[in-house]
């Protein structure tokens, strides 16, 4: 490189040297500036001593006259300020000498700069440069070798130097050897006297060493003591030592007591002088943050174990998680595919909660027998596009909840969709708070995995459908009724903390109260809505007869229809009824009715909200299989008469004038021919909103007792952040009934565990684990990673 390039390179470092030591003198003109602004508060501080001293001679003086105009003896504290006086006129003689001010703020005035010659270090590294050919390395330092951070961190302490080699290593950081030399005369000086450890000197070299302070590693939790483990052993063991006799006042003294010492000890080896006031809140929320903080720092996880579980999930917001799992999804047609889903967009909308969805996802193969028309899915993603269109049409909102598949599987016999595996592990378990068990009989029968009430916070099960009723027809009905009464006696007891009963019609069961909590599709209120503004018009609402709609198998009502018609023939000359619907019995329906010459039409199946149906004035049911029948809620909606049986699953009907209900076939006849001659009665407001999922919503919140813990759950949130607890308190101890639903569970397990019990008692073969299609569709690990068995 030649001499011009030389010469701009050299020219280029010495600029940017030049800045850097700029910016060091600029530091230090402002140190030495905030030294001077102490100095002046440190005079100011000894001009307010000295007023204090004259303020307490003169005391002491007034006190010593006082003293010898009276018999008395001089007091101790006389004597003390008597001795003190002379030590305290010397010392008061020191600071306020002239000089003394003079002296610091000569030392610390602005005239005192640091001047700085960089001529020398201009040539060095010209000579640098040219020693280099013109390449300059920034990293060497002192006789042409790089200088290490350690090593210039040890020269600015002068550590393991001597004077005379510590000036000499130091020559070349002349402003930082001016202030350190500075600093020392400033502490050798005798006007520091015992103040050279001052709190001022102290915390201006602690900040001069944070300018090259390292970083430091972060430290890591201390563990529990001794006495903070007894502490904690003893908060747990509370409900047990009530037991004994030991009073829950008596375990917080001895709580109070550990603490305390604890907190002592700590603050004594911080300061000894520090105190503070201990009462118990303030301990129990100590106590919580160090096991918080202990546990936070180790990583540990603990989901609970099978009979219990005291690590259920806190709502970390003001909105709590439900999760409604359920035995049927749409495109079928269903109860159990209807109402949940109904039930999850109203409690999303209407209680504010996040909600989530499980429903059953079937293989191709399954959903083939089950879906109508031919709908089959080829992901989860698309069935939940189609669940979502089909309840927005009805709804009128944007349903705000999640929709998660669990892998199931179809069963002829049963005619229903049997879990495959553990569902409760679809549900994460921050998620896992409240649950909503959609047939829990029907979800348990089989359920080999954790149990719902150790996993969720508060469990409810909504019983749908009368088992007991479509069993006694089967052969050999009676005996498997018996069996699968106690079996669902059983797992309801084991699994469920409220079971909630839409009719009296079905089996009474453990935990269990009677409530209607379904509601109707807002599609058939606004019908009924139309329907009643086109009478008021004189219009002409109802042209068509009588209908009847449901799935066409014997136990829906076929069998009582049929019997009915065949018995009253006579009676019902030129009465023509409408039937639709589809199902497994549909041919041997049709031919039993077509060989007694029965003036039925049948037709297939159609969503009950079809135009066509809509002119129909009479809706005949006379099932009493049902729990509480859906069609007739929807009929009731829309402005039709209803004739059903007088039967507990047709109690909450009663209450509407449109509601025929009969107790013999003769009344059957009567109800008929009263419904076919006058025109229904228009729904009052009361009756509509009574009907709907509004009401229903209300209703369900009461009876599950959920409004209760939402309830508590604000409460709580408003109150003082030092009031809540942030990890849980020990639960109590068990009673006698909760020991005796863990044991029911676990025998559960057991047997459930059992291939061959699970085959006997008609469960699909393989289902004690979803299977290879299952992982395919759905995204998931094989069931031996999941669950994986560790032998010896």
């Amino acid at each position: 490189m030649g001499s011009e390039g030389q010469a701009s390179t050299s020219s280029n470092a010495f600029s940017f040297i030049s800045k850097g030591w700029r910016e060091v003198k600029d530091s230090a003109d402002a140190d030495l500036q905030l030294m001077k602004h102490r100095a002046n508060e440190f005079k100011n501080l000894a001009t307010s001593f000295d007023r204090e001293l004259e303020n307490l001679f003169k005391f002491n003086s007034a006190s010593s006259a006082g003293i010898r105009s009276s018999s008395a003896s001089p007091p101790a504290e006389i004597d003390f300020v008597k001795k003190l006086q002379p030590k305290l006129s010397e010392f008061r003689r020191v600071y306020s000498s002239p000089g003394f001010s003079k002296k610091v703020l000569d030392k610390w005035s602005h005239r005192s700069r640091i001047r700085i010659d960089l001529s020398a270090i201009k040539n060095a590294l010209v000579s640098e440069v040219e020693d280099r050919d013109g390449v300059m390395e920034f990293n060497r330092g002192i006789r042409g070798r790089p200088l290490k951070f350690s090593e210039f961190w040890g020269e600015w302490k002068g550590e393991g130097k001597g004077e005379d080699e510590e000036r000499q290593s130091n020559k070349d950081w002349e402003p930082i050897r001016a202030l350190k030399t500075r600093l020392k005369e400033f502490e050798k000086r005798e006007f520091l006297g015992g103040f050279k450890n001052s709190e001022f000197v102290e915390k201006f070299k602690s900040s001069l060493k944070s300018i090259y302070k390292e970083p430091e590693e972060s430290k890591a939790v201390p563990p529990l003591d001794v006495t903070e483990l007894l502490a904690c052993l003893v908060r747990q063991s509370e409900p047990f030592l009530d037991q004994l006799g030991v009073k829950r006042n008596v375990c917080e003294k001895i709580v109070e007591s550990l603490c305390s010492k604890h907190k002592n000890q700590v603050l004594h080896s911080h300061s000894s002088g520090e105190s503070s006031v201990l009462d118990s809140e303030n301990i129990n929320d100590e106590l919580d943050l160090r096991i918080a903080s202990v546990i936070q720092s180790t990583g540990h996880s603990y989901d609970g174990g099978f009979w219990t579980d005291h690590a259920k999930h806190e709502p970390s917001d003001e909105k709590r998680h439900v999760a409604i799992v359920t035995t049927a999804s749409l495109p079928w047609m269903t109860g159990t595919a209807v109402n949940p889903l109904f039930r999850a967009a109203y409690l999303a909308e209407f209680a504010k909660q996040s909600v989530t969805l499980l429903v059953p996802w079937l293989c191709k193969s399954d959903q083939e027998l089950v879906y109508p028309s031919n709908i089959t899915f080829t992901s989860p993603e698309e069935q939940e596009i189609y669940i979502r269109n089909w309840l927005e049409e009805r709804i009128g909102f944007k349903a705000d909840f999640k929709i998660s598949f669990y892998p199931g599987k179809f069963s002829k016999e049963r005619r229903s969709i049997l879990p495959a595996g553990d569902t409760s592990q679809f549900i994460p378990s921050k998620d896992a708070d409240i649950a909503i068990l959609e047939e829990p009989e029907h979800l348990n029968w089989y359920h080999h995995g954790k149990r719902w009430t150790d996993k969720f916070n508060h469990v409810v099960g909504v019983v749908h459908t009368n088992y007991l009723e479509y069993i006694k027809r089967e052969k050999n009905g009676a005996l498997q009724a018996f069996f699968v009464k106690h079996i669902n006696n059983w797992v309801t007891r084991a699994y469920c903390d409220k079971v909630l009963r839409l009719s009296s019609a079905t089996q009474d069961l453990p935990k269990s109260v009677i409530c209607n909590v379904h509601g109707v599709n807002p599609k058939f209120l606004r019908i009924g809505e139309k329907v009643a503004a086109e009478r008021e018009l004189g219009q002409e609402a109802f042209s068509k007869g009588a209908y009847f709609l449901g799935k066409m198998v014997w136990a829906k009502g076929y069998r009582e229809l049929i019997d009915l018609l065949a018995k009253h023939k006579s009676d019902l000359d030129g009465f023509k009824l409408d039937v639709y619907g589809n199902g497994e019995d549909a041919n041997e329906v049709q031919s039993t009715a077509k060989s007694l010459d029965l003036n039925l039409n049948f037709l297939k199946g159609r969503d009950h909200a079809d135009d066509s149906l809509h002119g129909y004035k009479v809706f005949i049911n006379p099932s009493v299989s049902d729990v509480l029948c859906t069609a007739t809620a929807e009929a009731l909606a829309m402005g039709k008469f209803v004739i059903c049986a007088d039967h507990p699953s047709n109690e909450f009907f009663r209450s509407f004038p449109n509601c025929l209900t009969y107790e013999t076939s003769e009344e059957f006849v009567a109800k008929v021919k009263e419904a076919m001659e006058n025109e229904p009665q228009p729904l009052t407001p009361e009756q509509r909103y009574h009907l709907s999922w509004e009401a229903a919503t209300q209703r369900f919140m009461q009876y599950s007792e959920l409004d209760k813990i939402l309830d508590k759950d604000n409460d709580g949130a408003k109150s003082s952040m030092g009031n809540q607890k942030r990890i849980p308190k020990s639960a109590s101890m068990p009673s006698l009934t909760g020991m005796v639903d863990g044991g029911l569970a676990f025998a559960h397990y057991c047997l459930t565990g059992n291939e061959f019990l699970r085959l006997c008692t008609g469960a699909i073969p393989g289902t004690r684990y979803y299977d290879k299609q299952h992982c395919k569709d759905l995204r998931l690990l094989p069931p031996q990673v999941e669950n994986p068995i560790y032998g010896w």
